[in-house]
């Protein structure tokens, strides 16, 4: 899979844990619904690394906790 899907997974997934919108997430990001939206829909070509940074602290997570993920294992990554 892309990083952009992996990262939209594991954003949803995080969203479903904490039971929270997009309207929250994007609240605690300082940014617009629309950019979780299109981070869902994984409309993007490529996420910024300042972006997954931001999406780690809007759930007070470190950047190593966020990546802890079996959907970031190499062999499930398309590099």
């Amino acid at each position: 899979m892309t990083i952009q899907k992996a990262v939209a997974l594991r954003l949803s997934n995080l969203m479903i844990k904490h039971n929270i919108t997009q309207y929250e997430v994007a609240k605690r990001m300082c940014t617009d619904k629309n950019t979780i939206k299109h981070i869902l829909n994984e409309d993007y070509k490529s996420i910024k690394f300042d972006t997954v940074i931001k999406i780690a602290q809007a759930f007070n997570m470190t950047l190593l906790e966020f990546l802890d993920d079996k959907v970031f294992d190499l062999e499930n990554i398309d590099l």
